[in-house]
């Protein structure tokens, strides 16, 4: 995980994008990306969901959950493969990494409205 970690360290402040949410399957549950989603959503009109590795299946997750709600439509998905150095080996490994941009939906406003009004405590469960 060090590795990650400095490797997001080293990164261009100016690149990182102010919608971005990089998740990561091990610290936060699924429904705090989906409600994070949701308000980056609200404040930008579109959020960039990125993750590497185990964490692509909490992604694509997410954005599914997202769609099938009706909050967000897909509007580009990117794979690559990053090389990242494992400290422990001494030598670059390989990992997957997914992007995934999701776009506000025509009754996003309505639906986040309506979920306010109803009390929703943003679990999923109906």
């Amino acid at each position: 995980m060090e590795e990650i970690t400095d490797g997001v360290n080293k990164m261009n402040i100016a690149e990182q994008k102010k919608n971005r949410i990089q998740v990561s399957n091990t610290k936060k549950p699924l429904f705090f990306y989906v409600n994070l989603s949701k308000r980056y959503m609200q404040q930008h009109n579109e959020v960039e969901l990125s993750a590497l590795g185990m964490a692509i299946s909490t992604v694509v997750s997410v954005a599914e959950i997202l769609k099938n709600n009706g909050f967000a439509v897909e509007k580009k998905i990117m794979t690559s493969t990053v090389e990242i150095k494992d400290e422990s080996r001494g030598r670059p490994i390989q990992k997957a990494k997914i992007e995934i941009v999701l776009g506000k939906t025509a009754n996003f406003d309505e639906l986040m409205a309506a979920a306010q009004e109803g009390g929703e405590n943003g679990n999923g469960e109906d």
